[in-house]
C-alpha cells in the first residue's frame, strides 16, 4: 500500500519511526522505492550533489520540475515530497500557491516542502493546505537561507533561538502542515518539539528524539564530495565507482576488452 501523508501522522501516535531519503532521478528513486523507504525527497540538495552548484540557491523551479517527474517514475509506494527552490515561494502565499500548483500538475507529487518559520511561510502554508496541497515544513537550519547564517551552523544553540524554532513550529502544525523536517538543531531542543507538536518530525542532524530521520541519499552511499558532520556513510560507492571505471578503462588500453569469443 502507498504511503499517505495521514499514514505519517499514524506512525508516530504507533511509535513507528519515519524514514526518508532523497533522489534526483529514476534510477535512486526506483532503488530508494523497492528498499520500502517511507519518504522520497525529491529535496533542493540535488543543487548540490547532482548538478554541481556550491549551495541549492541557484536551483530554479523548472530544474526541479524535471528531475522530480523523472523520480515519480521510479516512485511507487513511498510518500513523493518535493522542495519548493529559493525565491520561488518567499514572495507571496500567490506566489508559493503557482509554484506548487506546477508542482502538483507537473510532477505527480504528493506534497511539498518550504524551508522556514517565520509569517510569511506560515501564511503560505496555510493557503497551499487550503487549496489541497500537503505541506511538509522545514525549520532550524535551512539551507537557502546560508548566506544569512553565515554556513552551516547549528541553529538553536540559546534559549532565545531554542524558544523561536519551537514557536515556529507549532505555527505551522496550526496552519496545516502535515509533518516538519528538524535540521542541525540541538537534540533537546528536537525532543520538545517533537513532544509538543502532534504531527511527525523528521530530523536531520536533531538527534534521536524525532518521529523519523531523513539523509541525502548521496551522503549515505558515500558519494559526496563533502558532507555534514552528522551525515553517516553506509557505504563508499565513489570509491567503488571510481574503481569501477578505472578497470574498464584499463582493460581498453591493454586491450583486454571486449574479449572475442570463439566462434562455435
Amino acid at each position: 500500500m502507498a504511503i499517505t501523508t495521514q499514514q505519517l501522522i499514524r506512525f508516530k501516535k504507533e511509535g513507528r519511526p519515519i524514514v526518508a531519503l532523497t533522489a534526483w532521478d529514476y534510477l535512486f528513486a526506483q532503488l530508494l522505492d523497492q528498499a520500502a523507504i517511507d519518504v522520497v525527497l525529491v529535496g533542493d540538495s540535488m543543487a548540490m550533489v547532482a548538478l554541481g552548484y556550491d549551495t541549492t540557491i541557484p536551483l530554479t523551479l523548472d530544474e526541479t520540475i524535471h528531475h522530480a517527474k523523472a523520480v515519480r517514475r521510479g516512485v511507487k509506494q513511498a510518500l513523493l515530497v518535493v522542495d519548493l527552490p529559493f525565491l520561488s515561494y518567499q514572495e507571496s502565499p500567490e506566489q508559493a500557491l503557482r509554484s506548487a500548483g506546477r508542482v502538483f500538475k507537473e510532477t505527480g507529487a504528493q506534497a511539498v516542502k518550504m524551508e522556514g518559520g517565520y509569517e510569511a511561510i506560515v501564511e503560505s502554508t496555510a493557503r497551499l493546505v487550503q487549496a489541497g496541497i500537503p505541506v511538509m515544513a522545514h525549520v532550524g537550519l535551512t539551507p537557502q537561507s546560508v548566506h544569512q547564517f553565515g554556513g552551516f551552523r547549528q541553529q538553536g544553540k540559546t534559549p532565545e533561538a531554542g524558544d523561536r524554532i519551537l514557536q515556529e513550529a507549532i505555527a505551522l502544525e496550526q496552519a496545516g502542515a502535515f509533518s516538519i523536517i528538524l535540521e542541525h538543531i540541538p537534540a533537546d531542543l528536537a525532543q520538545r518539539i517533537s513532544q509538543k507538536l502532534t504531527i511527525p518530525t523528521i530530523g536531520i542532524g536533531a538527534g534521536p528524539h524525532c518521529n523519523g530521520q531523513v539523509l541525502v541519499t548521496a551522503d549515505l552511499l558515500g558519494l559526496s564530495n563533502w558532507q555534514p558532520p552528522f551525515a553517516k556513510s553506509y557505504a563508499n560507492l565513489r570509491e567503488i565507482v571510481t574503481e569501477a571505471v578505472q578497470s574498464f578503462g584499463n582493460e581498453v588500453r591493454q586491450h583486454q576488452f571486449p574479449i572475442e569469443k570463439p566462434q562455435r
